[in-house]
């Protein structure tokens, strides 16, 4: 819970606006411009989507942490107007309106809260090694979990793999050192363990890529 308490969770937020028509600066050396504005962070970042995605129209304008949360707790149509406001001011009032916006909002959905990991300055390994220690049969994984590339996809990937082999590590320990199938690992699985008939005739080299907890087939309740 400290290792938690010390890491920050950033904001990011990518918001997509579709045209009719291109009517910004395009070609292979133009693709990013920079709207400069009293507040700070106010639909600042700009790209185009034309090098990528020729024909699509598509400029996307990036917005961070506080004024993320605020675009998230208002309208679309609000936002798009806020947007509209920025285009105009830097291509002139004769420009399109968009035909259609795409807000993602990864602070209000209740399982993300956030876009990626921020670690404190002062932070070290030990706050990494503690935040993805497992407890119990829980392990953790994610981008926040790496040393090396938190923040990032990839890092995300590449701890996915480290904690999976750190799993199969544990699940090999145990096996080794149970001495009857009493301690057998029984594979997760979505359902209620009183359907033992179902599964009464598994066995756990059945499902080799799941995750295997320790239990008996037939606890009337559910795993997940």
């Amino acid at each position: 819970m400290e290792a938690i308490e010390n890491c920050d969770v950033m904001v990011y937020t990518k918001i997509f606006l579709k045209f009719p028509y291109k009517f910004w600066p395009c070609c292979p050396e133009k693709e990013f411009f920079i709207y400069a504005h009293e507040r700070r962070g106010y639909y600042t970042f700009w790209q185009h989507m034309e090098n990528a995605y020729p024909g699509s129209n598509i400029l996307v304008v990036t917005l961070t942490n506080g004024e993320s949360k605020r675009v998230e707790a208002q309208s679309d149509e609000d936002t798009l107007k806020e947007a509209m406001g920025v285009l105009r001011d830097m291509f002139g009032p004769n420009i399109p309106n968009a035909i259609d916006i795409l807000v993602p909002r990864w602070w209000n959905n209740r399982f993300q809260r956030g876009s990626y990991s921020n670690y404190p300055i002062i932070s070290n390994n030990q706050v990494v090694n503690s935040i993805k220690a497992p407890v119990g049969r829980v392990f953790f994984t994610g981008e926040h979990t790496s040393e090396r590339f938190n923040g990032y996809v990839h890092g995300g990937y590449l701890a996915g793999i480290d904690t999976s082999k750190t799993l199969l590590e544990r699940i090999k320990e145990e096996e080794r050192n149970s001495d009857s199938n009493k301690f057998l690992l029984e594979p997760l699985l979505a359902l209620t363990l009183t359907q033992t008939e179902a599964v009464s005739g598994l066995h756990k080299c059945d499902i080799p890529t799941q995750l295997y907890l320790s239990g008996k087939l037939g606890i009337p309740e559910a795993i997940l």
